[in-house]
């Protein structure tokens, strides 16, 4: 069987013509019933277009805007209209901001995101005219979540050189020992972090401060792990 309007071949329980939607049987119809069936498609789809639009205009109204990661609603006058030009950022605001994006598609569970910009990333941090401990601290950790343990070794023994007890070394180290399966190497560098966390944090350094929520995460990663080894009597 074949429509009568433009020859496609149908199926012998065709009600409307899959091509160009004309009814099969009953007679030829013409006009708008010729469309009838694409016609009722389309006043779904403008309907809901419709909806969609109402929706994002009585949000625009109200004043809100998108959740923030606390899950609260960032104010809209905080929300930026357009993406940020980082080509007007300094050199090291252009790598912080890589970084930070990084982590948060990471953290995000993006991890093909977070691969795209890494490496932009890293080159950032390499056109620094110069790298403090916190570069370094971020270097190391675009290091392992590329999976590169002993790229974040180095950027950790570079932080112990110029600070022996720098928390952010024993960070690095435990972690980057983790990912070479090195359990009590991994385990000497919580340690060392343990020891030496009250005298540095009463340094009040200011990556501390920037990285404060870090530092308590690993603080309670650290015990667990020292614990634990403990408790299996070794």
């Amino acid at each position: 069987m074949n429509c009568h309007a433009c020859g496609a071949a149908l199926t012998s329980t065709a009600r409307f013509c899959h091509k160009c939607g004309a009814q099969v049987g009953g007679g030829q119809a013409s006009g708008w019933r010729a469309g009838l069936p694409w016609g009722v498609a389309g006043a779904a789809l403008g309907a809901l277009l419709t909806v969609v639009a109402l929706r994002f205009a009585g949000s625009g109204e109200r004043g809100a805007g998108p959740v923030d990661a606390t899950g609260g609603t960032a104010p809209r006058s905080l929300l930026p209209v357009n993406a940020p030009d980082i080509s007007q950022m300094s050199p090291e605001e252009r790598a912080t901001r890589l970084y930070n994006r990084v982590m948060m598609l990471h953290t995000q569970g993006k991890p093909d995101s977070a691969e795209f910009f890494l490496p932009m990333a890293l080159q950032a941090y390499a056109m620094l005219p110069a790298l403090d401990v916190d570069a370094r601290y971020h270097i190391g950790v675009l290091d392992l979540t590329g999976g590169n343990p002993a790229a974040a070794l180095a950027q950790a023994d570079t932080i112990r050189r110029t600070v022996p007890t720098h928390l952010f070394a024993f960070m690095l180290r435990a972690r980057a020992l983790e990912l070479e399966r090195d359990s009590a190497g991994a385990r000497r560098a919580y340690r060392d972090f343990l020891t030496h966390e009250a005298a540095e944090r009463t340094r009040q350094r200011p990556e501390y401060s920037e990285h404060a929520e870090n530092l308590d995460a690993f603080h309670g990663q650290a015990t667990a792990a020292t614990a634990g080894k403990a408790t299996r009597g070794s």
